[in-house]
């Protein structure tokens, strides 16, 4: 019962139905699986995953593909519009921590 509070909590904060809901979710799924197996497959050529330097640089390149890989797969499940306007959101949020 807890979690579903927890997710209508999240669905009415976002202004969005079931439906539009469980495509952000999935959104949110499948664009973090891809750039994990994207930075994965791109390290490869350059590095074992045994290596020190293999971590140090794909959580960087984890972080800078993520939105990436979110805003493309937002199209074709038609989330577009909603993960435009939250990356925006989080920038600006990283933008005014920065000064």
């Amino acid at each position: 019962m807890h979690l579903r509070a927890m997710f209508t909590k999240l669905k009415n904060k976002w202004k969005v139905n079931w439906l539009q809901f469980n495509l952000i979710f999935l959104t949110f799924a499948l664009g973090g699986s891809s750039c994990a197996k994207l930075a994965s497959w791109l390290l490869q050529f350059l590095l074992s995953e045994k290596d020190f330097l293999y971590w140090i640089i794909y959580v960087p390149l984890v972080t800078i593909l993520w939105p990436i890989c979110v805003i493309i797969i937002s199209i074709p499940l038609g989330q577009f519009v909603f993960f435009k306007n939250y990356l925006q959101k989080i920038w600006g949020r990283i933008k005014d921590n920065s000064k």
